[in-house]
C-alpha cells in the first residue's frame, strides 16, 4: 500500500472508532466518509462493506482477545482462567456497542469478513472450557459452542441500556451457569 493510501486508510479507521463508539455498529458508512473528509468511494475501496471496515476496527481487540486466552491456558487454575476470559471478553462487548450481534451473525458465515475473527474467539474460549472441564470445575454437559452462544447471549444483554446496570450480576448468573465453583470474589461483587 502506498504511503498515503495507508495515510489515509489510518485515518478512516481512527474517524470509523469514533463514530462506531458514538453511534454503535448501526453507524452510516456516509458519516464515517464525511467525518473522515473522503468520499464514500474512497471508504468503499478499503472498507467494501460494513464487516470488513469492523473487521479492521476489531481485529486488535479480538487478537489480544485471543492472546490472553493463550496466556491464560498456562494459568494455575483453569476455572479462574476461564473466569478471567469471560471478564475480558465482557468488557469487549461493552466497548462496542452492537458488536456482539454482529459477531454472532458472522460466527457461522464463513464469507463474513468477521468470519476468521469470530472463529479464532471461539476456539479460545472453546480451549479454556475443555481445560477447565478436564479439572472439573465446568459444567461437562456442554461445548465450545454453548459457550460461545451463551458469551454472546451476555454481551447482547449488558448491551441493552436496561440490563447494563446489571453487567456484574448478569455475569456472575451465567459464570455460575458453567463454573462447578464460581470464585468468591466474584459472589461478593454480583452481591453490591
Amino acid at each position: 500500500m502506498r504511503a498515503d493510501a495507508k495515510k489515509n486508510y489510518n485515518h478512516i479507521l481512527a474517524v470509523a472508532r469514533d463514530v462506531v463508539t458514538e453511534h454503535g455498529i448501526n453507524a452510516s458508512m456516509r458519516d464515517i466518509a464525511r467525518r473522515a473528509d473522503v468520499g464514500l468511494a474512497t471508504l468503499l475501496r478499503h472498507f467494501p462493506t460494513r464487516e470488513a471496515l469492523f473487521e479492521a476496527l476489531l481485529c486488535t481487540n479480538l487478537d489480544a482477545l485471543t492472546q490472553t486466552a493463550d496466556e491464560l491456558e498456562t494459568s494455575d487454575s483453569p476455572d479462574e482462567a476461564l473466569e478471567s476470559w469471560l471478564r475480558e471478553w465482557l468488557a469487549f462487548a461493552q466497548s462496542y456497542r452492537g458488536v456482539v450481534a454482529l459477531m454472532a451473525a458472522a460466527h457461522t458465515n464463513p464469507d463474513s469478513a468477521l468470519y476468521a475473527s469470530c472463529a479464532a474467539v471461539h476456539s479460545a474460549s472453546a480451549q479454556l472450557l475443555l481445560r477447565a472441564q478436564a479439572e472439573g470445575t465446568a459444567r461437562a454437559d456442554m461445548n465450545g459452542d454453548d459457550l460461545f452462544a451463551l458469551m454472546t447471549a451476555l454481551g447482547w444483554a449488558v448491551d441493552q441500556p436496561s440490563f447494563a446496570p446489571r453487567a456484574d450480576h448478569l455475569f456472575h448468573i451465567i459464570a455460575s451457569a458453567i463454573l462447578t465453583n464460581p470464585s468468591s470474589n466474584n459472589v461478593k461483587k454480583a452481591a453490591c
